[in-house]
């Protein structure tokens, strides 16, 4: 009779101590999910037409997308008589989540002189001799820059 009040007792701890740990997972899982996921990009009132487009994709104004339908109708021959310039010149689309800096030199510490957003398309026209920057032409404006080498991904056409 003893030892079943003393399994007993031991089996109420046990139990007891699992569910503090679960919870105690549990919370702390969440917690980090809501620290590791980035909010939303701001989009400001003095943000360009064509920024507060991209920065708001779901707003889904018709206006929006027949003017980046417009942009892309007329430079897409542009951009791809400028791909056949260089074997070595290829598509390619953003895959960082939070977008790029665009640079003016292969460094960290060059003028930022713009940005492309996230699931942009660009073309790569170079890489710097340690492949740690490439050197990009954004197909909307044209304007040449350096980004960090790894945040693009090759689109095959």
């Amino acid at each position: 009779m003893r030892w079943k009040n003393v399994t007993k007792f031991l089996l109420g701890i046990s139990l007891a101590l699992a569910i503090l740990i679960s919870g105690g997972v549990a919370v702390a899982l969440y917690f980090l999910h809501r620290v590791a996921t980035p909010p939303a990009k701001p989009v400001f009132s003095n943000d360009s037409a064509e920024v507060k487009a991209r920065g708001t994709p779901r707003a889904g104004s018709n206006t929006a997308s027949s003017g980046t339908q417009a942009a892309t109708t007329t430079t897409t021959p542009e951009v791809s008589s400028t791909a056949s310039l260089s074997p070595g010149t290829y598509k390619a689309r953003v895959t960082w989540a939070q977008g790029l800096s665009v640079r003016s030199e292969p460094s960290l510490e060059a003028e930022r002189i713009g940005g492309v957003g996230y699931n942009e398309e660009l073309t790569v026209l170079e890489t710097n001799s340690d492949k740690s920057w490439q050197k990009i032409r954004i197909e909307d404006s044209e304007q040449e820059g350096w980004v960090k080498a790894g945040n693009v991904e090759r689109i095959e056409e």
